[in-house]
């Protein structure tokens, strides 16, 4: 295969493995467009309106601590398998079934599929990427997740633009109609995982577990032992970066875009095309981080970005605490944080978590990162509604203006620069800084318990 070959062949299998990225963002924004029905219809509180949009949060978690286990024993193509049909199962549900319940349990199912996926696809894309391409290649991920939520704000807006005043559409509920148009790239995604390899790095572990005998060979460790000399600070950057992007507002603006928008007096219509223009941004700016992640690399861009996001989200606290809601500023200030966040706070926690753990201990430990992820989003999304009752809308992205300060100075002190590493060399540097070897194994060779 030439290299022509090899780059086409490298681009399908990653457009198929980010479908999992699209359904991610799908069903992380298709919840915006059906709150305000939703919370009408069944006269939803405010805890009840947090957990309707957290429960999907829940599955997340319990996706991300399967998904280690998955990944490590059946490798990385089945368990998005698996994460396929479980997309498809909760789009389907959500559409049909009558009752709140069923449909918050649909949700839960549709959550541990984005859960296993939200682990496995960027650890399946950073196992088959050219160093010299990687973070581009994973940032692919990043970028079909917000395409994904762009693709629901869409479809959301059309929905209730075609259902006009009553609230449904060919005899449907128009929210169960946003949630049913997700079964379609979920179907694709189960089609498309039987065109692409399983990950060479993982066959090439088994390969090599098999050769010199699990019995003797394997050095057991437990979770703990993740936190040992030379892993510790790739551990705690493969938590706080997945952390401070969940505390960093994003959520915000996703979930409860629409709610925030009409409380401060624009029409459901108005706030929805508003969620459009928020999710085009975020999906073009995203590009900013595919056209320079493996140029200028990883930290300089996160700084960039959280220095920029800290201070835009003071700006949007400021338009809602002054009443700037209807103004052109608003819109200025959201638009100024997407596209900072959409450049190096969102794909970067994906690129960075994907390829600093050691290849033996990589899908366990890239599963912690993911699983604080989903536990800060999880918090979040109870939180959010909580504050902007509580303290209101400019209190609330202040609050996550301050944590964006705190991510910059965190990513200043610890992250190293990876750029062009591969991803034998990124566990060089980490062995070299005291993690516990076997010398008569020829590469890392470690089992979880």
């Amino acid at each position: 295969m030439n290299n022509e070959q090899k780059t086409i062949s490298l681009t399908l299998i990653t457009i198929v493995a980010s479908l999992g990225g699209f359904l991610f963002g799908f069903d992380m924004a298709v919840i915006s467009g059906v709150l305000p029905f939703v919370e009408k219809q069944f006269s939803l509180t405010a805890a009840q309106e947090g957990w309707f949009v957290s429960s999907a949060l829940v599955g997340c978690i319990i996706g991300v601590a399967l998904s280690g286990e998955l990944s490590d024993r059946l490798g990385r193509k089945k368990p998005l398998l698996i994460s396929a049909i479980l997309f498809t199962l909760s789009a389907i549900g959500c559409s049909m079934l009558p009752s709140l319940a069923g449909v918050i349990i649909s949700r839960v199912l549709g959550g541990i599929g984005i859960g296993i996926a939200s682990n496995v696809v960027p650890l399946y894309i950073s196992e088959i990427a050219p160093a010299a391409t990687r973070g581009r290649m994973v940032t692919y991920y990043q970028f079909a997740l917000t395409l994904g939520i762009l693709v629901a704000y869409l479809s959301n807006a059309a929905l209730v633009s075609a259902a006009g005043s009553g609230g449904s559409l060919m005899g449907t509920d128009t929210w169960r109609l946003m949630f049913g148009v997700g079964a379609i790239p979920a179907i694709l995604f189960f089609a498309g995982l039987f065109t692409v390899p399983e990950s060479p790095r993982w066959l090439q572990l088994k390969n090599s577990q098999a050769a010199t005998g699990m019995a003797t060979a394997l050095k057991r460790v437990s979770y703990s032992d993740l936190f040992a000399p030379g892993i510790r600070r790739a551990m705690l950057i493969g938590i706080l970066l997945p952390l401070f992007s969940q505390f960093s507002g994003i959520n915000a603006i996703i979930y409860y875009g629409p709610s925030i928008l009409s409380n401060a007096g624009v029409s459901l219509s108005n706030s929805l095309i508003s969620q459009v223009i928020f999710g085009l941004a975020n999906m073009l700016f995203t590009l900013v981080a595919i056209w320079k992640v493996d140029s200028w690399g990883r930290r300089p861009l996160y700084l960039y970005g959280t220095a920029g996001a800290a201070v835009t989200l003071l700006l949007t606290g400021l338009c809602f605490y002054y009443g700037y809601t209807t103004s052109v500023w608003l819109l200025v200030c959201v638009l100024a944080f997407l596209a900072c966040f959409a450049f190096s706070i969102g794909p970067l926690k994906f690129v960075v978590a994907s390829e600093i753990f050691p290849n033996a201990i990589r899908g366990r430990a890239l599963a912690i990162s993911i699983m604080v992820m989903w536990v800060a989003d999880t918090i979040v999304g109870q939180l959010t509604p909580i504050f902007l009752k509580s303290i209101g809308s400019g209190g609330t992205f202040w609050f996550f203006s301050f944590f964006c300060v705190v991510a910059f100075v965190c990513v200043y002190k610890l992250l190293p620069e990876t750029r062009g590493k591969s991803l034998e060399q990124i566990e060089q540097y980490w062995k070299d800084r005291g993690v516990e070897m076997d010398p008569s194994a020829g590469n890392e060779t470690i089992i979880m318990h």
